[in-house]
């Protein structure tokens, strides 16, 4: 089944329109160009949890560690700090249903 990559993170306050649009226009298809499959994409409504998670497989850790390495990742992640707040990534053995 591989890893999967979880994301976490809330968006910045007063970035809202700006965010959205920078995850739909770059960042899904920048993680699909580095070969995420695409798993999870959650948003809480309610509670003190990161207001979005964002789940994506990849086949093994070498793969992983490369991705995270890459100027594009930090090209990626650099951009999405200007619009969130309390980013958090983990790397978890990927299994069925919810993963947090």
């Amino acid at each position: 089944m591989g890893l999967k990559v979880i994301m976490t993170w809330d968006i910045a306050p007063e970035k809202e329109h700006e965010y959205f649009e920078f995850v739909v226009r770059d960042f899904i298809p920048g993680l699909q160009r580095l070969g995420f499959e695409l798993n999870d994409a959650w948003a809480t409504v309610y509670g003190k949890h990161p207001q979005i998670l964002i789940g994506a497989t990849l086949s093994d850790m070498p793969k992983v560690k490369k991705v995270l390495v890459s100027d594009e990742w930090k090209k990626l992640h650099d951009q999405l700090q200007g619009f969130v707040q309390n980013f958090t990534l983990k790397v978890v053995e990927a299994r069925e249903g919810f993963q947090f």
